[in-house]
């Protein structure tokens, strides 16, 4: 049987948290999902991730989290990784960097499935190479792990287009995060690695990239420094949804995965006896 994996794009504040906590629950089982990954990296006040935040996305249903360049903007992440192997910090940190650098979990069917995440290098900080990172991981597994989930955390698209297709055929999926802005550009590639540029951000859309837009176009226009708080208005749950053959690790399918606060509200207040609300696109098929 096919195994599907829901890939929760960038989770930012409050927002971000409770609409995951309040359709995940639902979408589990009607949806069929084997597992969850997310990237939370902005799930504690836009920036960094907290214990609490860490066990309302757990609790929720989140199988693996993945962090980004604001991993450590929080002190509680070193409690967090003492206490969970399925927190990722970035694979091409320096090997010395606190955290695991690649989570190995049961999917809900037992299927075991590899879930890592590397930064990408342009406009960012300075990393070591995603390349190499991702080999060194998957010459580590040894096909131990046919399913296998790749976060490639970065800004430019031809950081993640090029990652995509140096690792087609030999992972599972590559889903971009960071940009907080959702791609249509969903596909399967030719060896069978399903990939998305960004799958956009969990969270407040009224905003800019989450934040309230009043507070970064004051700081914008007048170049004094204020706090950017997080939003509040038009929370979405984005992310992509793929079904995987566990047997060769093969991507078969691909959605983008968007929905309102509408289609939450809605599956909360239905019997429960439907399918709830579809994803974004129609699957894309490999």
């Amino acid at each position: 049987m096919a195994l599907k994996i829901l890939f929760i794009g960038d989770v930012v504040g409050s927002p971000g948290r409770k609409i995951v906590s309040q359709a995940l629950p639902r979408l589990i089982p009607r949806w069929g999902l084997g597992l969850v990954v997310c990237n939370a990296e902005n799930s504690a006040g836009g920036s960094g991730l907290t214990l609490r935040c860490y066990e309302e996305l757990a609790d929720a249903g989140v199988d693996v989290m993945t962090m980004g360049d604001h991993v450590y903007r929080k002190d509680e992440i070193f409690q967090i990784f003492e206490r969970s192997d399925a927190v990722v910090r970035p694979a091409n940190f320096p090997t010395e960097s606190p955290g695991a650098e690649m989570a190995l979990v049961q999917a809900r069917d037992g299927t075991l499935v590899a879930v890592f995440t590397v930064l990408g290098r342009t406009y960012m900080k300075p990393v070591d190479s995603p390349f190499t990172a991702c080999d060194r991981l998957l010459e580590r597994l040894g096909g131990t792990a046919k399913v296998v989930v790749v976060d490639v955390h970065a800004e430019a698209t031809s950081d993640k287009q090029l990652l995509a297709r140096y690792l087609d055929g030999r992972v599972s999926a590559v889903l971009g995060t960071h940009t907080h802005v959702a791609t249509a550009d969903e596909q399967i590639l030719k060896q069978g690695t399903a990939f998305q540029c960004d799958v956009g951000m969990t969270g407040p859309h009224d905003s800019i990239l989450g934040r309230r837009y009043d507070r970064v176009l004051s700081a914008t226009l007048s170049q004094v420094p204020c706090y950017f708080d997080v939003a509040t208005g038009d929370p979405r749950l984005n992310g992509a949804l793929v079904t995987v053959d566990p047997v060769t690790g093969r991507a078969l399918s691909i959605q983008r995965v968007s929905l309102s606060q509408q289609d939450v509200q809605k599956m909360l207040t239905e019997s429960g006896d439907g399918t709830g609300p579809s994803p974004a696109s129609e699957p894309l098929r490999g």
